[in-house]
């Protein structure tokens, strides 16, 4: 049995089953199986995550009694294989077919019959599946093609056009490219672009932030230069967050929804590792995530604490010069690295994220000297959770202005689906 496919199935069955991260089950598999070509690996996993209602459109079309038939280790195998068959050109057909064969005698024993079967029938007939009528259903249509939950689909063609939305959702399909952020507490922007050229690497220097870098090439976090604290992976749009804010030397910053820390590093970093910063999130596990992250990079400006956010520390009213509440949301801006997030249900508690995050907002204001800057952002691309809750704000707090407001999208700025607020609070309280 091949180890790569056998890893990316261990993989899959980690996401699917155990509701694991899929770049978290990924490296755990990793580790045990030790497969000799990662690359594939993962192109593997994130394709199938990436085309999970497509494929299963397919499959189904494919089977007298429906995919409702199927239990997940045959289901996660045919996804493979056809995805596979389907997507991976390097791939010959054998190989797609044989090595699913093999997966299902490991794992599902008594359908490898059926999973032959099915990969069999896919190639005979693969040029005759269709998708579903766009007239009849656009909605249908959209979240099958570009394998999207349909509720998804249809928030997005509440807000935007047609072609906007399907053009959203196939830029939610590609692959993100690795950006860097240079910690300039060690290392100039510069200095670091040659030391990783110097490695094989390819470099291009970012296009939003004054310290991202675009790199290509593989097993960057092995290198020395990561692990001495030269740079941190972040995507531009998270690090234009840390420069909306626009912290001082000296400052005293609260972040109150700091994990996993790479805003709030970007922050410290800003600030030459100055002044204070309070980093605070209701988990205290995560905490150690930003202390080991500070050690790694030098940084010793930062107090990590447990705190409910949507409670109001008295003992820090109108005592920060900047406050960032970077709100948990639907993250609806990082299908690119999550794809399993395209698949969420629509929940109570997903209804109930613009009361909680307007509630967080809310109490973090008052942190807020006069003069002071308050920014609030998220990593979705939802109205109601980003423009609807800062205007709320905004109507109940007239003690705030907007300074600016921004919206990035994978389709337009290349970036994570990313929304900033910048506020501030009028030099007089009363």
């Amino acid at each position: 049995m091949d180890v790569n496919r056998k890893t990316a199935y261990l993989a899959l069955v980690d996401v699917e089953s155990k509701k694991a991260y899929s770049n978290l089950a990924i490296n755990h598999q990793e580790i045990i199986n030790k497969p000799n070509s990662p690359a594939f690996v993962r192109e593997l996993v994130y394709g199938v995550l990436e085309s999970k209602i497509t494929l299963d459109y397919h499959i189904d079309q494919l089977l007298t009694d429906g995919i409702d038939s199927l239990r997940t280790p045959e289901l996660t195998i045919l996804r493979m294989g056809v995805y596979q068959l389907s997507s991976m050109d390097s791939v010959p057909e054998y190989a797609a077919v044989n090595e699913s064969v093999m997966l299902a005698k490991k794992y599902c024993r008594s359908r490898s019959g059926l999973v032959n079967k099915v990969l069999r029938e896919y190639l005979s007939k693969r040029m005759q599946l269709r998708l579903p009528d766009r007239v009849d259903d656009e909605v249908r249509y959209l979240s099958v093609k570009y394998s999207y939950a349909p509720w998804i689909v249809e928030l997005w063609l509440e807000y935007y056009s047609a072609d906007f939305v399907e053009e959203l959702l196939a830029a939610g399909n590609t692959t993100p490219p690795m950006t860097i952020r240079a910690n300039w507490l060690k290392v100039m922007k510069k200095d670091l672009m040659s030391k990783l050229e110097e490695q094989g690497y390819q470099v291009e220097e970012g296009t939003l932030c004054q310290n991202a870098l675009n790199v290509k090439g593989s097993r960057l976090l092995d290198t020395e230069l990561y692990k001495l604290g030269m740079f941190t992976p972040q995507d531009e749009s998270s690090m234009l967050v840390a420069e909306k804010l626009d912290p001082k030397h000296g400052d005293t910053v609260m972040d109150v929804c700091a994990a996993p820390g790479g805003k709030t590093t970007a922050i410290a970093e800003r600030m030459n590792n100055t002044g204070r910063i309070i980093a605070s999130d209701i988990y205290r596990r995560k905490l150690d995530l930003i202390d080991r992250e500070a050690k790694r990079l030098g940084i010793t400006n930062i107090e990590t604490r447990s705190w409910d956010a949507t409670r109001v520390d008295s003992s820090m009213t109108y005592k920060a010069d900047r406050v960032l509440v970077d709100a948990p949301c639907s993250g609806l801006g990082v299908v690119r690295r999550k794809p399993e997030i395209k698949y969420k249900a629509f929940t109570e508690d997903m209804e109930l994220l613009p009361k909680k995050q307007l509630a967080i907002l809310s109490a973090s204001s008052n942190y807020v000297k006069p003069g002071g800057r308050l920014v609030y952002s998220t990593c979705t691309v939802n109205p109601r959770e980003n423009e609807k809750v800062t205007d709320t704000f905004l109507k109940k707090h007239p003690g705030f202005v907007k300074v600016e407001r921004t919206l990035l999208l994978p389709n337009v700025n290349g970036t994570d689906g990313f929304f900033i607020c910048v506020m501030e609070r009028k030099d007089s309280i009363l």
